[in-house]
Formats: C-alpha cells, sequence, structure tokens
C-alpha cells in the first residue's frame, strides 16, 4: 500500500511538472507576462506575425488577408514551436483602396510601424521573426526592406512569407487553376477557416478581371474586386473538402519551409 501511494505521488508530481511545462496558449495577447517570460526565450524563440489590410475580396470578407494568415499562424504554431504575434490588420492597400471598407495606410505610416513592431519582438527576445504576409502589392516590397534591415541592425532572424505564391503549386494540384487576388485559392482557403465568410451565391464573372500583362495598362481604382492570374478562372465551384484538403497542404508546405529555413541558420551558426 505504501509503494501505491508513493507511485501515485510521483505521478502526480510527474504530472504537475509536466501540465507546467505546457504553454497555456500561444497567442501574445492572450498570455500573461509571467508564463511569458517563462517560456521565451528559453523554451521559444520563433514568432508568427500575420500582416494584411481591408480591401474587398469578391465573395469572402474584406478581411481575408487577415483572416488567411492569422489562421495560418494558429494552425502551425505547434509545430513550429512558435508564439503568435497579434495581427497587423490594416495595411498598403493600393488599386483596392476606394472600395467600400477598405483601407489605405501610407508607406511613410506603416515602414516605420512595422519596423517597431518588428524591433519590439527582438526586445523580447525572439530570435527568429516570420511574417505571414496575407497582402501583396507594395506591402510586400516594404515588408521584405525593413525585415532585413531589422535583421541585421539587431542580428536576429527574419522571413517573409506571401502565402498564397508560396504555395502556387499547391492551388494548381487541388484545383487545377492558378487563382489570384480573392481567387478560388484565397476563397477555399477562407472557407476552410470559416465558411460564413463566403458568400458564393453573390459570385458574379462580372466581378472579376484578369491581371494586365507587363507594360499593357493599368487602372486605379482596379476594375474589379477579384483579380485573375489567368482570364476565365476563379469560380468558386469547389466544396468543403476540397477547401479543407488546399488548406492543410498550404499550411503543410509552409510549416515545413519555415522549419528548413531556421534549421539552415542554425547550421550557419547565425
Amino acid at each position: 500500500m505504501k509503494v501505491f501511494f508513493i507511485s501515485l505521488g510521483l505521478f502526480f508530481s510527474y504530472s504537475f511538472v509536466f501540465a507546467q511545462q505546457k504553454i497555456s496558449t500561444r497567442e501574445m495577447d492572450r498570455i500573461n507576462w509571467m508564463e511569458f517570460a517563462d517560456f521565451v526565450p528559453g523554451k521559444i524563440n520563433t514568432v508568427l506575425l500575420p500582416t494584411g489590410t481591408l480591401e474587398p475580396h469578391g465573395v469572402i470578407n474584406n478581411g481575408a488577408d487577415n483572416t488567411a494568415p492569422f489562421a495560418m499562424a494558429i494552425a502551425i504554431a505547434d509545430e513550429l514551436n512558435a508564439m503568435v504575434a497579434p495581427t497587423l490588420n490594416y495595411g498598403i492597400t493600393g488599386s483596392m483602396a476606394a472600395y467600400p471598407g477598405a483601407f489605405q495606410i501610407s508607406e511613410e505610416a506603416y515602414a516605420p510601424f512595422i519596423r517597431d513592431i518588428l524591433r519590439g519582438l527582438a526586445k523580447n527576445k525572439f530570435k527568429n521573426i516570420i511574417i505571414l504576409n496575407g497582402h501583396g502589392g507594395g506591402q510586400t516590397a516594404v515588408l521584405q526592406k525593413v525585415a532585413a534591415e531589422v535583421a541585421n541592425e539587431l542580428g536576429i532572424r527574419t522571413l517573409v512569407i506571401n502565402w498564397w505564391s508560396f504555395a502556387s503549386d499547391i492551388t494548381l494540384e487541388v484545383f487545377k487553376e492558378d487563382g489570384g487576388h480573392a481567387g478560388l485559392n484565397e476563397t477555399a482557403y477562407i472557407q476552410a477557416v470559416d465558411p460564413t465568410l463566403v458568400h458564393k451565391e453573390r459570385y458574379n464573372s462580372d466581378q472579376a478581371t484578369a491581371y494586365p500583362k507587363a507594360n499593357t495598362w493599368s487602372a486605379v481604382p482596379f476594375p474589379s474586386s477579384i483579380g485573375l492570374y489567368q482570364e476565365g478562372q476563379g469560380y468558386p465551384n469547389f466544396n468543403q473538402a476540397q477547401a479543407d484538403e488546399y488548406f492543410k497542404k498550404v499550411n503543410t508546405k509552409v510549416a515545413g519551409f519555415i522549419k528548413e529555413i531556421i534549421r539552415k541558420w542554425d547550421l550557419a551558426g547565425l
């Protein structure tokens, strides 16, 4: 009987230690500061920063560029042993800025703001800062430039990923189409995250315009809320199973790439 109680006591002791070692949440705006200090940087030195904007996206939500990278960050954070920083919801919207509900942040305001966010993450002792960017255009160039400058300035490691272009092969594999801005690729990803944000019944092919070939034409505002890489594509004729498959395969590819970049950083002793 004595042996039983000793064993039981050891079991509860080990269980308590294990519980203490398991982080309660990966989200930086939900964690307590004392628990944060327990894990960063001793047990966690990677952070995922979702960035996006508010702009029209055909039959999905105006905040799709925020919804997608945040959902991706949450989905892959455990695998990467990473924290998830709050999403930067406003961005450099560009040619879609005139549409209802859109917001345009100037490069002059955005660049120093993202710079201070990256410096803040570095101050909080993250070694690897991974920007999961949900919005392209001029925002990509600014993120890449600022991230590189902060990495060199502070001796940290930064990576900027545009998920939709990085996973273009997955789009072709699952849908046999190229997708586009608010194309079936973004629409499917959002449907996997939250089907209530997708309104296929409102789809009209007149809402879609193929992007111009280089040096042919340019229009501001862009004439449609859906910009396609190939004329005639984009109709959201996929089902939930395809959307879920796409979501998982995109996340798997992105997570695998991040792990490989970190492995090579470590291998190089950077």
